[in-house]
């Protein structure tokens, strides 16, 4: 099964089901912090993690800087969901220039423990953004790339290339790539159980009775 298949098997899938199976793989912290949140209500995102690692820098020459950006730009393949580890809290990691120039390369969106700026345009766009702030001041003046597509730690999560990235209203989860077609089929098997658990409580089944009935609640 190729990435994209992988990726294609949680397109259905919503992010609390994901999570209570990755805990019943005995993976137990793979949601992103919560403070992280969709830059827009609705927005979902889904693709493969790449992961992006910078810190705060404000001798950085921004030429240098901008560089670097536009080398990593040209590495996020289709599919991808950029995900960074920033280490700041004061600038904007992501604008509308770069939405513009990502989007339309099947960028999925991103996943930032940092900031973005230009955020009308970018709702306007429909890019999928999962932020931590806001914030109108560039990251160039002050920040340094130092790395992509490696390990990173983002909201408390270790993520690496090809993981799973899954984001929706509840959140964002990391399914770790060795696991995840896995993660995707039985997730799919909690999802109907669930329903089928729903669509008796709708009928007037007992709660208990329901559980019983289907091993779930």
């Amino acid at each position: 099964m190729t990435d994209s298949d992988i990726v294609s098997e949680f397109e259905d899938l919503y992010t609390p089901a994901i999570a209570d199976v990755l805990h019943e793989y005995g993976y137990e912290e793979q949601t992103i912090d919560p403070q992280i949140t969709p830059l827009e209500d609705g927005m979902s995102i889904l693709g493969t993690a790449f992961p992006i690692v910078g810190r705060p820098n404000r001798s950085v020459d921004a030429d240098e800087v901008l560089e670097r950006f536009l080398e990593m730009h040209e590495d996020v393949p289709e599919g991808g969901v950029m995900i960074y580890d920033t280490n700041d809290t004061t600038s904007a990691h992501l604008g509308e220039l770069e939405v513009t120039s990502l989007q339309p390369e099947g960028v999925a969106g991103a996943v930032i423990d940092g900031g973005v700026r230009d955020t009308s345009v970018i709702r306007e766009r429909g890019f999928p953004v999962f932020n931590r702030y806001t914030s109108p001041v560039d990251c160039i003046f002050r920040w340094e790339l130092l790395d992509w597509n490696t390990e990173a730690v983002v909201g408390g999560v270790r993520v690496s290339p090809g993981d799973v990235v899954v984001g929706d209203g509840d959140g964002v989860v990391v399914v770790p790539e060795e696991v995840a077609a896995d993660v995707a089929a039985d997730a799919h098997e909690m999802a109907s159980s669930e329903d089928a658990v729903r669509s008796a409580l709708e009928d007037g089944v007992e709660a208990t009775e329901a559980y019983e009935q289907h091993g779930t609640f």
